[in-house]
């Protein structure tokens, strides 16, 4: 039974560092792209777009869950319909939620 326990431990810690890993190497194929390695939107494109500091505490309060995965999912247009961020393509619902997880932590 101990042993049970312990392999069944051991595989939750191993899937949970896999998938926070996909989350980073995603960021970076992704994302790093516009917000940068570090969330902050330093980056040409992101100067151009007006990105959003993710590093930002006021900002990373005012952004639910819910509000980034439907940003990611369905992408994001300025106020006259001009796409600022194409969605996501070929991440599954939970892809999504890990990398949410990810930018969470760039959070000061």
């Amino acid at each position: 039974m101990k042993k049970t326990l312990i392999v069944a431990a051991f595989l939750a810690a191993f899937c949970t560092l896999a998938h926070a890993g996909d989350s980073a190497e995603t960021w970076e194929k992704t994302c790093a792209k516009c917000h940068g390695p570090d969330g902050k939107g330093d980056t040409k494109m992101g100067k151009k777009l007006d990105i959003k500091d993710l590093t930002d505490t006021k900002f990373q309060e005012s952004l639910t869950d819910d509000q980034a995965f439907k940003a990611v999912k369905e992408g994001v247009k300025d106020s006259e319909g001009k796409v600022k961020m194409k969605p996501a393509e070929g991440l599954s619902d939970d892809d999504i939620k890990g990398m949410i997880a990810y930018v969470r932590k760039f959070k000061k």
